[in-house]
């Protein structure tokens, strides 16, 4: 037991970083675009995810909403630009990865704290922990550093007439997602990092054989 703290310290904050993962991957707001047309975009800033588009909007534009008009993006949208496609490919493959590193982790954590019952099974279960907790990290890194890079850059996007969205905007700037999955990202990577540097104890018994 006296060896695992850090390994203890990692599925907490493996834990979190999952959690962290799954909230910016449901966030809308990725990119915040800054419009000069308030006609159908009223408050003149729209939303965009890697799922869908969104805004506040004082016509009916949309059936049952008034206010907030959302479109879904899908997957034959040909104008989603490739850093879209890609979060969401890598965001579900992270939060699976980070669901497998949580299950690991458990397993070697309870014959440490329960009773040891595979030992030898132990360090291997840490390890590969580990290797799902970075693994998950750099799935959320690769899309986070996509379109972070997008938004500074100012890239537009080409939506379609029924979105009620202009190519381009005036000014974009990132959404709450991208400091979320930045935060996810430290968290697995640090509880990837703890996870691996896991030690079986040499015992007397070990040293002799």
């Amino acid at each position: 037991v006296s060896t695992s703290h850090l390994q203890l310290a990692a599925f907490a904050l493996g834990t979190i970083g999952w959690i962290l993962c799954t909230v910016s991957m449901g966030i809308v707001e990725w990119r915040v675009w800054h419009v000069d047309n308030t006609t159908v975009i009223s408050s003149g800033i729209a939303w965009v995810g890697i799922w869908k588009v969104c805004f506040i909007s004082y016509l009916y534009v949309s059936p049952g909403y008034r206010e907030q008009f959302c479109h879904k993006f899908s997957g034959y949208d040909s104008f989603i630009p490739h850093e879209i496609y890609a979060a969401q490919g890598l965001m579900l493959i992270a939060m699976f990865m980070g669901l497998l590193g949580l299950a690991a982790t458990i397993f070697a954590l309870r014959n440490v704290y329960m009773g040891v019952t595979h030992k030898p099974l132990i360090a291997p279960f840490f390890l590969v922990g580990g290797f799902f907790y970075i693994s998950a990290g750099l799935c959320v890194l690769i899309p986070v550093s996509w379109n972070f890079y997008s938004v500074t850059h100012n890239q537009s996007i080409a939506f379609p007439p029924s979105y009620y969205m202009p190519s381009s905007p005036v000014a974009q700037e990132a959404g709450a997602a991208i400091p979320v999955g930045v935060v996810a990202v430290i968290l697995l990577l640090l509880s990837g990092t703890f996870s691996l540097s896991y030690r079986f104890p040499m015992t007397a018994n070990t040293i002799t054989k």
